[in-house]
């Protein structure tokens, strides 16, 4: 699935006072993801991402960190050996909002590149 058209977007900061996503909207954006991105009960955005070794999971999770300080958009990420899981919801609301979803599409940009880079 091409992610560029939201990849290409920038997140905007989330300053509450609106409602989280549901549904079909949610449904449309999922849809512009990577088919592994798991929506989980219409409240935040996961996928595991797997690497060869240590190190390349550690270049991920920097990669991704990156992008959050970039985007000012912060993800929890759990590294293990050889994965990376990456959780992403807007916590002011908490839930999802359009951002979400650029910033998982730019997360896995970060990804295809590392992949590529080896």
């Amino acid at each position: 699935m091409d992610t560029c058209s939201l990849a290409e977007k920038e997140c905007v900061p989330c300053k509450g006072g609106v409602s989280p996503l549901k549904g079909e909207e949610l449904k449309r954006l999922h849809d512009e993801l990577d088919a592994n991105w798991q929506l989980i009960e219409e409240h935040h955005l996961e996928k595991t991402y797997t690497f060869d070794n240590y190190s390349e999971s550690v270049a991920f999770t920097n990669d991704v960190a990156a992008i959050a300080e970039a985007q000012n958009h912060h993800p929890d990420i759990l590294l293990t050996y050889g994965k990376v899981t990456v959780t992403i919801w807007s916590h002011k609301i908490d839930g999802l909002t359009e951002s979400d979803f650029v910033f998982a599409a730019k997360t896995e940009e970060a990804y295809k590149n590392a992949k590529s880079s080896k």
